[in-house]
C-alpha cells in the first residue's frame, strides 16, 4: 500500500460483522485496499472486535484496542478484560441500549467510533488524510427479529461522521457488483450473493458495456438475517450447549420443567456472549444451578461466562466450519480448565444442522428475483462473496438453481470495499445510495 494519500478521491468502507475492509479510489478510477500491519503480519482485513480493560493511567480509567490488537490484548489478560466482537449485529436493535464495560456504559455509536479511531490509527499513513466522500456498505436487511433500519441509520450517522461529511450508504452486494463488473467486457445480468457474519444479502444488477455513463443498474434486492453467525450457532447448539445444560430440567416447587431456551440465547450471538458477565445474569444462573437437575452442567455454563471463554469458543467453532468446507470430516476440539469437548463431525452432519437456514436463504434468493422481475434463466453470472460462500452446501444451492458454469467467486472478503470505492468515483454516488426516507 502506497503512503501517498493525496490523490485519494473517496473511501469505501465495508464495516462487517466479522471483518472490516477499507479501499481508496484515486483520480485514475482505480481502487486499492488499505493494508494493516497487524501483530501476525500484514492483512487487508481488520477484525471487527474491541477489547477493554481498566487502566488508571488512561483518561477515564478504561483502555481499549480494536482489530487483531484487541485479540492480542484479550489473549494476554482474558480475566481482566472484556472482549466484544460482531457488535454490528445490534446496530438495528432497539433492545440494545448500551454495553456495560466495567464502570462505563457505551452506546453502539460510541463503540463504533472507538473502533474506527483504532482502525484509522493502525492504517498509518494510508488514512492520515481523509477525503470528504465516504461510501459505507450496509446490509439489505439487518440482523434481528424486528430490525429498525432508521435506528441503524442514526447510529451509523453518529459513528461514521468521524470519517467525513459526505457519507453515502450503499447496499453491500451492490458494492460487490461494482467490483465484479470491473472484470466484465460485455453486458450481463448479475446476481451478487453476499454472505456476511450476520446477514445474507442478494442484489440483481444489469451491467452495461464498459464506458457506459451508468454502467451498473440495480434491478432488485432482498436480504435475510441468517449467515455465518447462524451457522456457528448450529455447531454450538449441537456440540457445546448440551454440556452447558440445554435440554436439561430444573425443579420449580413440585414440578420438573425444561430449562428455558432463553438462558442460552446469547450463546447464539457473539456480540452478546461477552456481555453475559454481569451481576444480574450471573445471579440468575446461580439460582438456576441450585434448582437444576444437572447442577454441574449449569456450573460449566457459569464458568464459561466468568472465564471469558467466548473468544476461544468462537475460534474452535470457526475452525471446524472452515475445515468442513475443505474436507468431508473434521475434529471439533475445545479445551479449557473448565470445559473440554472433542467430537468428530462430518460435513453431512453439519449440512443437516444448517438445512433450515439454507431453505430460508433459498427463499430469499427467490424474493430477490421476484423483486427484480427476473427469472433464474435470465441471470448470466452469479458472484458469491463473503466467508460463508465457501461452504459447499451454500455454493451447491446456487449451482442447482443457476448452473455451475455461471458461478464466480474470489476476493471473498474484500470485494465489497473495492466496489464501494469505485462507486465513490461516480459523478453522483447518491444514485446508488439508500435514502433516509427508504429506511423502513
Amino acid at each position: 500500500m502506497t503512503d501517498d494519500t493525496s490523490s485519494a478521491q473517496c473511501i469505501g468502507i465495508d464495516f462487517g460483522t466479522t471483518n472490516s475492509v477499507i479501499a481508496l479510489s484515486d483520480e485514475g478510477g482505480q481502487a486499492r485496499l488499505v493494508d494493516f500491519h497487524a501483530p501476525d503480519g500484514s492483512a487487508s482485513t481488520f477484525r471487527s472486535a474491541l477489547c477493554f480493560w481498566q487502566d488508571d493511567a488512561v483518561r477515564g480509567g478504561l483502555a481499549h484496542e480494536a482489530g487483531p490488537w484487541a485479540i492480542a490484548e484479550f489473549l494476554d489478560f482474558p480475566q481482566g478484560s472484556r472482549f466484544i466482537q460482531s457488535f454490528k449485529s445490534v446496530a438495528a436493535s432497539a433492545g440494545f441500549e448500551h454495553a456495560t464495560l466495567f464502570n462505563k456504559r457505551l452506546r453502539f455509536e460510541e463503540l463504533g467510533r472507538l473502533f474506527l479511531e483504532h482502525l484509522r490509527t493502525h492504517a498509518g499513513e494510508a488514512l492520515r488524510v481523509l477525503p470528504e466522500r465516504i461510501i459505507v456498505g450496509r446490509p439489505v436487511r439487518y440482523v434481528g427479529a424486528r430490525p429498525d433500519p432508521a435506528l441503524a441509520r442514526q447510529r451509523y450517522d453518529a459513528m461514521f461522521s468521524l470519517f467525513g461529511t459526505e457519507i453515502h450508504y450503499v447496499y453491500e452486494p451492490l458494492g460487490a457488483a461494482f467490483s465484479f463488473a470491473s472484470r466484465l467486457t460485455r453486458p450481463a445480468t448479475l446476481l451478487v450473493a453476499d454472505f456476511g457474519g450476520g446477514t445474507s444479502d442478494f442484489s440483481i444488477v444489469r451491467v452495461e458495456e464498459p464506458g457506459t455513463v451508468r454502467r451498473c443498474v440495480p434491478l432488485g434486492s432482498a436480504g435475510i438475517g441468517i449467515a455465518g453467525d447462524r451457522f456457528d450457532y448450529r455447531i454450538m447448539d449441537h456440540l457445546v450447549l448440551p454440556m452447558l445444560g440445554k435440554g436439561g430440567t430444573y425443579r420449580s416447587f413440585d414440578k420438573l420443567l425444561e430449562i428455558p431456551a432463553g438462558h442460552f440465547a446469547d450463546f447464539g450471538d457473539w456480540s452478546k456472549l461477552a456481555l453475559m458477565r454481569n451481576r444480574k445474569t450471573l445471579d440468575e444462573l446461580a439460582r438456576l444451578r441450585r434448582a437444576a437437575s444437572d447442577a454441574d452442567a449449569i456450573g460449566r455454563m457459569i464458568a464459561v461466562v466468568e472465564n471469558e471463554l467466548g473468544y476461544p469458543l468462537y475460534e474452535a467453532v470457526g475452525s471446524l466450519k472452515r475445515a468442513l468446507s475443505a474436507q468431508d470430516e473434521a475434529a471439533f476440539r475445545f479445551d479449557s480448565d473448565v470445559l473440554t469437548i472433542e467430537a468428530e463431525v462430518s460435513r453431512a452432519e453439519f449440512e443437516r444442522w444448517i438445512e433450515p437456514d439454507l431453505a430460508q436463504i433459498a427463499a430469499t434468493v427467490d424474493a430477490a428475483l421476484a423483486n427484480a422481475q427476473q427469472e433464474a434463466g435470465a441471470i448470466d453470472h452469479v458472484f458469491l462473496t463473503g466467508g460463508s460462500s465457501l461452504i459447499p452446501a451454500v455454493r451447491r444451492l446456487f449451482e442447482q438453481r443457476f448452473g455451475a458454469e455461471k458461478i464466480d467467486s474470489g476476493e471473498e472478503l474484500t470485494s465489497i470495499a473495492h466496489g464501494l470505492a469505485l462507486i465513490g468515483q461516480e459523478d453522483d454516488p447518491g444514485e446508488w445510495a439508500v435514502r433516509p426516507e427508504d429506511e423502513c
